[in-house]
């Protein structure tokens, strides 16, 4: 059987500044039909940064859909046809006035895979230089250095539930280990 549903109309709901949101109808694989929501989003970016004393920069901000304060690894939006790694780059030296001399390709993220388009791309950082921050005149975050084996820790306790952050944490880690353990 072909795992494919291919889409026989689109209809937008709503058009907005982050996200669209259209209903499909679609026929599967057996020739049934079927509807599905779909959030489109431009996607997002999430840099570890790690500094020279292995620490991982973190942002705290309220995150109004959950009407609280998240701990975060600095992270923003792509515009539409945005490189991602530039985007990082910016972000990194936007929310905690940094610049890297060395980054890796730590994957792509799917948040929420049942309904919405959204890619998430991830990126570590070393060998940081530190200025200001450039925040957005909507943006208001706290900076944290965290040790990167508490960090861990911190996720396998369920104190950071924000998933991006907890997948590049925890890859940023086994990076370090290998690194460490190639021997």
């Amino acid at each position: 059987m072909e795992l494919y549903e291919k889409t026989l109309e689109q209809t937008y709901v709503h058009r907005g500044k982050i996200l669209n949101l259209r209903v499909d109808k679609a026929e599967l694989p057996n020739g049934s039909e079927c509807v599905r929501e779909v959030v489109e989003h431009t996607g997002g970016v999430t840099i570890a940064a790690l500094t020279s004393e292995n620490e991982l920069l973190f942002v705290k901000q309220y995150r109004y859909p959950y009407s609280e304060v998240v701990l975060e690894l600095p992270a923003g939006k792509l515009e539409r046809g945005e490189d991602p790694f530039k985007a990082g780059m910016r972000e990194l030296k936007e929310e905690v006035g940094a610049t890297a001399a060395k980054y890796v390709d730590l994957g792509r993220f799917y948040p929420s895979p049942g309904y919405c388009g959204e890619v998430i791309y991830l990126y570590g950082a070393t060998e940081l230089t530190f200025s200001e921050q450039c925040l957005d005149n909507d943006e208001f975050l706290e900076v944290e250095k965290i040790p990167l084996m508490k960090a861990v820790e911190m996720v396998l306790n369920n104190e950071i539930p924000d998933g991006k952050t907890q997948t590049a944490v925890l890859k940023m880690a086994m990076r370090v280990w290998y690194a460490s353990n190639s021997d």
